[in-house]
């Protein structure tokens, strides 16, 4: 007995992977553009994130940019990626500064200086990559609670 065999593709409508990038040439009004281009990326989210995890994804962008504008000299570049199950969030910072991020020792009394402790815990980590004219850094931050977690 034959059986006969038919083969067919099924497509999935995906929607498209939301991003933005942006450049400046320097200046502090980028930092407050990186968090509005967080917030305005996330409202089209679905599902969206809640009230936190955008806080959280704005403070992690401020704080890449801000040390972009302050550590390096020239332009800086920022892009946001959302996972294609909007679980989380890239947050990439390109500079021209070839000096890697560096965490000062926790320090209390000390005014500043804790941006990326605060990067670290908000996000798990930064991703530093060594450029030809400076570095990406990358950090992502959850965007819904994972299960039993």
């Amino acid at each position: 007995m034959d059986i006969q065999l038919s083969t067919h593709t099924v497509t999935q409508d995906r929607p498209p992977t939301l991003r933005y990038s942006r450049t400046w040439d320097y200046g502090a009004p980028c930092i407050a553009e990186a968090r509005d281009a967080v917030g305005a990326l996330l409202e089209q989210t679905r599902p969206a994130p809640g009230r936190r995890a955008l806080q959280d994804a704005q403070l992690v962008a401020s704080e890449l940019v801000t040390n972009a504008v302050k550590h390096a000299p020239g332009p800086c570049a920022l892009l946001l990626e959302l996972a294609p199950d909007a679980s989380a969030l890239s947050i990439t910072v390109v500079d021209t500064s070839p000096e890697l991020p560096r965490q000062p020792p926790p320090d209390p009394g000390r005014v500043g200086g804790h941006g990326l402790l605060l990067v670290n815990m908000l996000s798990g980590g930064l991703g530093v990559t060594p450029l030809p004219r400076g570095k990406r850094v990358t950090a992502t931050v959850a965007l819904h609670p994972r299960p039993g977690g």
